[in-house]
């Protein structure tokens, strides 16, 4: 049991095991756990203690949120955390999706181990001024599941937070898994006591994802978090004309390519046609998307990224799309985002950099 945590197989109206009528109020009755609560030492937690020691030296703690899986959050993270190392700032990107770890491989670390010190774990680091931290470094086998509830869960992230060794950081950004579960309670209730400077939420433009979205910016209200802005990912395919393959169907089903002949005719009959970025719709946002959903809610909308098949092959290869030429599309729309948030909420931070 964790420190001031209630048991998975507690009663159901438990006081909580830091209650002074732990185990011993009527709801403990016939509780497993009563008479360990009955005796056991109450108090605040002492991990919180270490946790507050390690995050002092840490200045802005960033949560990047979604009710949603498969919204693109943790490239956004990565992005993210790639753009703020990229202005000479220290920055750290921790991990606690436990169950799905994808930062390994979009930061470029996979097969990389924690090493230990005098000091605490030691981050991975991609660059000497980004350090990374995750459960996908402790796997023994990359396909290894982690099949864990929630209080084990609960132990590794308050054991990331009060045992890894940062140094000095300007920023930590944590990706966390969808939802507003174990994870979440636990990332906000071991680091509230040391200030968070808010969520940044991520969405995709249709309804089936806002649904799920709206219950985390709920969440965020009701736990105290600041909502620092809503990023609309995945908003509308976007890439230049010549990339795309061009295909007839044939009356069986199957497709015939025709990509040469269409980018020739067009290189010999409209050239500028070529230098055309084509869009698509692949999300109905006929809904109003995540800014209508900002304005009903009260919360800031950061902007729009375009699904770029060019930043999806970045976070495949583990680069930054910042870096990349390629990205012609996305990495303007996301260098938009954080000088957004620069400006609305790390001015001061701007001032060091120039």
């Amino acid at each position: 049991m964790e420190n001031g945590e209630i048991p998975e197989n507690a009663n159901e109206h438990c006081p909580g095991p830091q209650s002074e009528s732990a185990g011993k109020s009527d709801a403990c009755q016939g509780c497993p756990n009563q008479e360990v609560c009955a005796t056991a030492p109450k108090g605040p937690d002492p991990d919180l203690v270490a946790i507050a020691e390690r995050m002092a030296t840490v200045k802005h703690k960033i949560l990047v949120l979604s009710g949603k899986g498969g919204v693109g959050k943790s490239t956004f993270s990565a992005q993210l955390s790639f753009a703020l190392a990229a202005k000479d700032f220290q920055v750290g990107l921790l991990d606690i999706d436990i169950c799905g770890p994808s930062i390994p491989k979009m930061l470029g670390l996979e097969g990389q181990d924690i090493h230990q010190s005098n000091l605490g774990w030691s981050p991975v680091y991609v660059e000497s001024n980004l350090g990374v931290m995750s459960i996908g470094f402790m796997l023994p086998n990359p396909d290894e599941a982690v099949i864990w509830r929630g209080p084990r869960k609960n132990g590794l992230i308050k054991q990331f937070l009060k045992d890894v060794y940062w140094g000095e950081l300007d920023f930590l950004v944590v990706d966390a898994p969808p939802g507003t579960s174990d994870e979440h309670i636990s990332i906000v209730q071991f680091l509230q006591a040391t200030g968070i400077d808010g969520a940044i939420i991520v969405t995709t433009p249709q309804q089936v994802s806002l649904i799920d979205v709206r219950k985390e910016v709920s969440f965020c209200k009701k736990v105290g978090v600041p909502v620092l802005g809503v990023v609309e990912n995945m908003s509308g395919l976007c890439q230049p004309l010549r990339d795309f393959r061009f295909l007839k169907m044939t009356e069986n089903g199957e497709h015939s390519d025709l990509t040469e002949k269409v980018i020739e005719y067009m290189r010999e009959k409209a050239p500028e046609m070529l230098d055309l970025i084509a869009a698509s719709e692949v999300f109905d946002s006929s809904g109003g998307g995540a800014a209508k959903m900002c304005t009903e809610m009260g919360v800031p909308f950061l902007g729009k990224v375009p699904l770029d098949p060019q930043l999806c092959k970045a976070a495949e290869e583990g680069k930054s799309c910042f870096a990349e030429r390629n990205c012609s599309i996305s990495a303007p729309a996301l260098k938009n985002i954080v000088e957004k948030l620069m400006t609305n909420y790390w001015r001061e931070e701007m001032s060091v950099e120039q």
